[in-house]
């Protein structure tokens, strides 16, 4: 008999170049260059462009791509009508994969990084728009009523929460929000890539593998937000209440939300770069200020309290503060990472449209057979 594994968990499925996790030694790396490095010093546009050429750009490359992605930030009078026809009250990832799914055309062609450009700009504007409909909120009047960008100027994360909230957004809220979505960008054959590659396999078109990888990402295992995060900085409140608060949590026994992780048995690399953005903005957001200290609060109290095992701070908790931060609802936290990820989903689609091999897995029968004559 075959060898299972269920859950498929440290099964080789694929080579890549895309990216690279290393949980032992906290690792994550993305087509050469660490991750953190590049959050903390490249913008989104950037990094996509990394992820889907191969190489950084220079700079009449990065402006001619910043350009491309801002023409590409617009919902189509059709992609419109679908988001006002769902029901109002449909969650906004199920919007998301019916809006993914409809950009197909019959004459697309094969996965395309043209298809990878538009899938990018289009998603942040129908999570906005989406968002603002469903709670009575105008469409802002300067990004034009099909969510087109004011200037070409504008970074992608600066459009995409002014579309969100209506206003331009302050300077340390982008800078911690671009980091993040640097950071959420790729994770390795996770879930809800794997769907997607899984999708592309089958010579099946980039949009409806991008909407298999959204599906995956609903889900509460994968994608979940990180709230309890959030509620413990919330119920903490200021940095005198840190360690007392947490000291009664520690000696009820009870988790620190944000630290540990399946994956990484170190300092995620992740929550290490939002912890050094967090730092370049000391005194710039009281909610950053707060987390900084928090976490040095809790890594403290968790060596006193639980010595050995090798508890770290994981991207959930700096995450959790950037969101907080900028006063994103909890309803688009999710869809906030769908829309740094779908740059990893899409590297991949391209990736596996390059030298495609079907996925065909097997399973082990374990029902009950007819009897034998």
């Amino acid at each position: 008999m075959k060898a299972k594994v269920t859950g498929l968990e440290g099964v080789v499925a694929a080579d890549t170049e895309i990216g690279h996790v290393n949980g032992q030694e906290g690792e994550l790396v993305y087509q050469g260059y660490w991750a953190k490095d590049l959050a903390v010093r490249h913008s989104f546009e950037e990094v996509a462009y990394l992820l889907w050429y191969g190489k950084l750009p220079g700079a009449r490359e990065l402006d001619d791509f910043q350009s491309r992605l801002a023409q590409e930030r617009r919902l189509t009078p059709e992609l419109r009508r679908l988001l006002e026809a769902m029901p109002a009250d449909a969650p906004v990832m199920s919007a998301l994969i019916s809006a993914a799914a409809a950009m197909n055309r019959e004459e697309e062609g094969p996965p395309s990084v043209e298809q990878a450009v538009r899938l990018t700009a289009m998603l942040p504007v129908a999570i906005a728009y989406r968002y603002r409909r469903a709670n009575g909120l105008g469409w802002p009047e300067d990004a034009g009523a099909a969510g087109e960008a004011s200037a070409d100027r504008e970074g992608h994360v600066a459009h995409y929460l002014r579309l969100l909230f209506g206003r331009p957004a302050a300077e340390a809220h982008v800078r911690a929000m671009n980091a993040y979505m640097i950071l959420a960008m790729e994770h390795g054959l996770n879930a809800s890539t794997f769907a997607g590659r899984v999708v592309a396999s089958t010579g099946s078109d980039m949009f409806s593998a991008v909407a298999a990888s959204i599906g995956a990402m609903k889900g509460p295992l994968h994608g979940g937000a990180p709230s309890g995060v959030i509620r413990l900085l919330e119920e903490i409140g200021t940095e005198d209440r840190a360690e007392s608060y947490m000291r009664k949590l520690l000696e009820r026994g009870e988790r620190l939300m944000g630290f540990g992780h399946r994956v990484y048995k170190t300092l995620d690399p992740r929550a290490e770069a939002l912890r050094e953005v967090a730092a370049a903005l000391a005194g710039s957001d009281p909610w950053l200020d707060l987390a900084r200290h928090t976490e040095q609060t809790a890594i403290r109290l968790l060596a006193e309290y639980k010595p050995g095992r090798r508890l770290f701070t994981n991207v959930e908790f700096y995450a959790a503060a950037v969101m907080r931060a900028v006063q994103m609802p909890p309803e688009l936290f999710t869809p906030t990472f769908t829309a740094a990820r779908v740059v990893g989903w899409t590297a991949h689609v391209l990736e596996q449209s390059r030298n495609n091999r079907i996925f065909r897995p097997e399973s082990v029968y374990v029902g009950p057979m007819p009897g034998k004559d």
